[in-house]
């Protein structure tokens, strides 16, 4: 993509970008929360799907605003470094590591889950060992996806999702006594609380909507094309989560429904497949999982590992152990050891309170992007309101507060672990600054992208 000045080439028209930002997106990504977000819903899985929309579409407003001033790699972090300030650039990007370092470990949490539904006489340790030392020593060898083989990937489980789809439409027509309704999205009796909390885990169908701002180097009149990918992406992602999580919750319109699947209600998706296709779609669907997780895992392995070892060359970790580049594979060989052994947690943790580890540093960074926007319009305007100032000043407020509370229903682990974690973030900032008598470091989150 280069040519022979060192300049990226403007190739990219707003429907590549568009593509490429659904394939981060993960079409799998709707079936794995299905079970545990009805059983804390009541059976609205869609409506929380309408929350987390709402968040996500404010929060794309806002990043089509950021793009045009910093199309750079860094995303959240930069824009909060650049705009507000950079010790609090630092903490959203040290809250944004969360992502990437746990993002392994619900993939191998992931990969027991689904396996597990079809060989139950295997322990689940098993399935989860085995992922881990399998994207460990891929990635250890150097072994590289292509971004040919991605495509195919995200194609093959977009055809998965769509036959899944098509076989729950014909179960509900087939079913005299079930019928097309409202009821996932609206009840008398369903409870905003828990709508919200079931918003904060299905915030994981989302991660990398954003990653396609680091395209804009690449895209044709970005200023105008960018925008509009990114809320292009995010509402093309959440028509498809919303649309096909409602013939689910309309074919199992409750806890009680699922559980004469199952009595793990983690594992309802692969349990559904079974029920609407038989034996041989199962196998269909779990050969859909089975790639979702390896290809989710191989890559988020590779981002966190050269993420981290990007803070060890800058000298912000220790350099002799997070630097270290193995000369035989070329590769950084102990931090994907590190990442790995952190993914071993999947093996005390259940999914929801997975999902929300995951979702603290997302929501953080959400919530950042919005308050840069404002940031960046008070730096110009100061408090005087002009022409524009709904875009600049309602808009991502509103998206600041949606995000913010989102945050707040996430469950106790997952704060308890997040505010740990960032505590711990703020401590190291004073020390590597010597109480901000120095300049604060700089997180190359181009590395990970």
């Amino acid at each position: 993509m280069e040519t022979g000045e060192g300049h990226l080439q403007r190739r990219l028209k707003l429907h590549h970008v568009v593509f490429i930002g659904l394939a981060y997106m993960s079409p799998f990504a709707v079936f794995d929360t299905f079970g545990i977000v009805s059983a804390s819903t009541g059976g609205h899985v869609p409506a929380s799907y309408v929350i987390v929309t709402i968040a996500i579409l404010f929060t794309a407003f806002s990043y089509g605003k950021m793009v045009r001033i910093y199309p750079v790699a860094g995303s959240a972090y930069t824009y909060a470094r650049r705009t507000i300030n950079s010790g609090i650039g630092f903490l959203v990007g040290w809250a944004a590591l969360l992502d990437y370092l746990f993002l392994p470990m619900i993939n191998a949490l992931l990969a027991k889950i689904y396996l597990s539904a079809e060989f139950g006489f295997v322990p689940g340790w098993v399935w989860i060992v085995g992922l881990i030392v399998i994207i460990s020593v891929l990635n250890i060898i150097g072994v590289k996806i292509t971004a040919k083989a991605n495509v195919l990937m995200v194609l093959f489980q977009l055809v998965v999702a769509l036959v899944f789809v098509f076989l729950t439409i014909r179960a509900i027509r087939a079913d005299s006594a079930v019928e097309f309704a409202l009821a996932p999205f609206y009840a008398i009796d369903m409870q905003t609380s828990s709508l919200f909390a079931g918003a904060s885990v299905l915030a994981l169908a989302f991660l990398g909507f954003d990653a396609s701002t680091t395209l804009s180097e690449e895209t044709i009149e970005p200023e105008k094309n960018m925008p509009r990918a990114i809320f292009l992406i995010a509402l093309l992602g959440a028509a498809f989560f919303t649309s096909v999580t409602f013939f689910m919750q309309v074919l199992f319109p409750d806890v009680e429904s699922l559980h004469a699947l199952t009595d793990d209600i983690e594992a309802a998706s692969p349990h559904i497949a079974m029920y609407i296709g038989g034996f041989a779609f199962q196998a269909f669907f779990l050969s859909g999982a089975f790639i979702s997780v390896l290809a989710s895992g191989l890559a988020s392995q590779t981002s966190a590992s050269r993420l981290v070892y990007a803070m060890g060359r800058d000298g912000i970790l220790p350099r002799r152990f997070f630097g270290y580049i193995s000369p035989r594979f070329g590769t950084p060989v102990l931090n994907i050891l590190v990442i790995g052994v952190i993914a071993l947690t999947a093996l005390s943790l259940d999914l929801n309170s997975a999902t929300s580890l995951i979702n603290f540093g997302a929501f953080t960074a959400f919530a950042f992007v919005n308050l840069s926007v404002i940031a960046t319009y008070v730096r110009r305007e100061g408090f005087s309101i002009v022409a524009g100032a709904f875009g600049w000043l309602v808009v991502p407020l509103m998206g600041f507060l949606i995000n913010a509370y989102l945050w707040l229903s996430l469950d106790q682990l997952a704060m308890a672990v997040g505010l740990s974690w960032t505590a711990g973030g703020f401590i190291y900032l004073l020390y590597v600054t010597r109480a901000f008598s120095r300049p604060v470091p700089e997180l190359s989150f181009e590395e990970a992208e």
